[in-house]
């Protein structure tokens, strides 16, 4: 894309004539004092500097998905909206000019992602002063690298907006969390990350409302011992009791299995009437549907958390053993948006050339709505002080309605969408809002 940041061969050059000179080097594009254009993340995790405006961008903002693996479709479209959030608003912010890079947290040997990627890349974003602010991370187990980094920047905390992340640690303590959480994920004292989707506590608590309108009984919980996976499994555990389901077993699933039949047929030995798949189609979710199908029959109900998420991943890697599976995802669907939700949808399929958007992707362009809000609040490139203001967003009418970032950085949206697979499609259920005194409770 045109106005892409690169060394030119004769910067030095030039460099030294102005000092002849005596003239003193102005940034392009800006005037706050800045120190000229930004300087680009590395290539060995992001992207070129996508930008359009003019001369070259003062700042950057990054984002952070793994972006190989069963989930690149899904993150590489998200990618782009936060590209397109940048472009509605010509590339600026009151005198800044700001440039976008997607990052990489990702490797191909994991095909998703991986802790020292994640871990790279947060000390390039925290180290690069013209680095404003991240959209991301995908994963939880990402963000739990990355937030400490960010935290405790040298130029102060750099901000980070999360439009995935629903492990509830990151931000909270209670059921579902560790020892020290989440207090370990700050240690300058002041936060700086905040998240669009609501946690876990919230999804775990309404995949078990659905498990006992389903009228299901006796239930086997599976976990593929990541923070995500273990936490969304932990808590659904709890509140199917809550409910009177019996637990059968919350067990961990080996991602480098070659097989899990005796896996599904001690489900089967149990007598269970579901199973619950808490964890990540990336961890060789696939061959796990299919054995466990294989062992207890079409009759068991199968119920997953987002990690399945893009639906299409799951049934791609699963096939038939997909079919009847209920999938749930933070929000509402893509085509129950309304007002600027819609409009934006609209937009971005014209802008794009695409005929479907993925839920997520409207998430990615709300976080970036609310990082580039509060940019525009801080009035400068302090990075300290647009982290204050994530805690002061007050969205009306935005891409996904209504909702303020709380003081822990939660946001107060707070619907859970259920999909049911058939035929090798994802088909719309219903919606759950599961209530507060229920979740606290």
């Amino acid at each position: 894309m045109g106005g892409v940041v690169l060394k030119k061969r004769y910067l030095g050059l030039l460099a030294l004539l102005l000092a002849v000179l005596g003239v003193a080097a102005a940034g392009c594009g800006g005037d706050d004092g800045g120190g000229g254009a930004a300087t680009a993340l590395p290539s060995a995790s992001c992207g070129p500097i996508r930008y359009e405006g003019d001369g070259d961008p003062d700042y950057l903002i990054a984002s952070d998905f793994p972006l190989q693996g069963a989930n690149r479709a899904l993150t590489t479209e998200m990618a782009d909206a936060v590209e397109f959030a940048l472009k509605q608003r010509d590339w600026k912010i009151g005198d800044l000019t700001i440039g976008y890079q997607s990052c990489d947290d990702s490797t191909a040997q994991a095909g998703s992602w991986d802790s020292a990627k994640c871990t790279a890349n947060a000390r390039s974003y925290a180290s690069n002063e013209k680095m404003l602010g991240l959209i991301g991370t995908f994963n939880s187990g990402c963000a739990k690298l990355v937030i400490p980094v960010l935290n405790r920047a040298q130029n102060g905390p750099t901000p980070m907006v999360s439009p995935s992340n629903t492990y509830p640690g990151l931000t909270e303590g209670g059921p579902g969390t560790e020892a020290g959480e989440p207090d370990n994920y700050y240690p300058s004292g002041k936060r700086n990350y905040a998240r669009v989707v609501w946690n876990d506590q919230f999804q775990g608590a309404a995949n078990a409302q659905y498990a006992k309108e389903l009228g299901l009984k006796k239930i086997f919980i599976l976990n593929d011992g990541e923070t995500y996976g273990n936490g969304i499994a932990t808590l659904f555990d709890q509140y199917a009791k809550k409910l009177g389901i019996q637990i059968l077993g919350n067990q961990k699933w080996d991602k480098k299995a070659t097989s899990y039949e005796a896996l599904g047929s001690r489900i089967k030995s149990a007598g269970a009437d579901g199973v619950f798949f808490g964890g990540i189609i990336c961890n060789n979710g696939g061959k796990l549907l299919k054995d466990v199908r294989a062992a207890v029959g079409p009759d068991v109900e199968f119920i997953g958390p987002d990690g399945w998420t893009p639906i299409s991943a799951t049934i791609e890697g699963a096939g038939g053993a997909a079919d009847d599976m209920y999938i749930s995802q933070p929000g509402i669907p893509i085509d129950q948006l309304t007002g600027k939700g819609k409009n934006w949808v609209d937009s971005f399929e014209q802008d794009t050339g695409k005929s479907t958007v993925d839920p997520y992707t409207a998430y990615a362009a709300q976080a970036a709505e609310v990082l580039l809000d509060a940019i525009d609040r801080a009035g400068g490139a302090d990075r300290a002080k647009i982290s204050e203001e994530l805690f002061n967003t007050d969205v009306k009418d935005g891409i996904l309605g209504n909702f303020k970032i709380d003081e822990n950085g939660d946001t107060t949206l707070g619907t859970v969408t259920f999909f049911e697979v058939k035929n090798g499609e994802p088909e719309f259920v219903k919606t759950i809002t599961p209530e507060l005194s229920f979740v606290g409770g």
